[in-house]
């Protein structure tokens, strides 16, 4: 098994097909903090029901969208509608892309309560997303650890520690041919709050 724990890179951390590149301190600390309580406190969080392998599930992990008007969402049989940027998410999102130099449209955003709350393996393939989309994904809170792997030749696996106010970028390929996802952990007791965001084509 090919595994390695990155803790600080902005090399490309997969070995081929597709680019996945980690900034550990995009944000600093007294910035963040501040973020990360007003996300809490502001956002319209929501539990909702996903359908997996043909049967509905709570999603283990509360979730809200914003983003351009009159264009939805949608993923494990779930349709959002985006509610309108707040000023913290443009804030957040004006930074990364003059950071990138790309444009988003939309931010899935996730509130992990605790360890218990998590998310699958999965990728963020949707057809609304294009042919190569690129995904910036900012954490706010508990660091937690973030693990991709091949879809295909699945013992090959990266994790990477998610800490307070990084930015991980993924780009190129990697949605078609890694999966990813955030593991329950027994040992992390404190909230995480994690925007993804996407450009959304019409």
């Amino acid at each position: 098994m090919q595994q390695d724990l990155f803790l600080n890179s902005q090399e490309n951390l997969l070995p081929f097909q597709g680019e996945v590149r980690f900034y550990p301190h995009f944000f600093e600390d007294t910035q963040a903090d501040e973020l990360m309580r007003s996300f809490q406190e502001s956002l319209a969080w929501r539990q909702e029901p996903i359908r997996i392998f043909g049967r509905e599930i709570m999603q283990p992990r509360l979730t809200a969208l914003y983003g351009e008007a009159g264009m939805p969402y949608g993923y494990s049989g779930i349709q959002m509608t985006p509610l309108p940027w707040t000023p913290e998410l443009m804030a957040v999102k004006t930074k990364i892309e003059e950071f990138t130099q790309l444009r988003f449209t939309h931010v899935l955003c996730n509130y992990y309560r605790n360890g218990q709350d998590s998310m699958g393996w999965h990728r963020d393939n949707e057809q609304v997303l294009g042919q190569n989309p690129s995904i910036a994904s900012v954490t706010f809170g508990a660091p937690r650890k973030f693990q991709l792997r091949h879809y295909t030749q699945k013992s090959i696996k990266r994790d990477v520690l998610l800490s307070h106010g990084s930015l991980l970028m993924m780009q190129g390929e990697s949605q078609h041919f890694w999966e990813h996802q955030l593991p329950k952990s027994s040992k992390i007791l404190g909230p995480r709050i994690n925007l993804t965001f996407r450009k959304l084509i019409r």
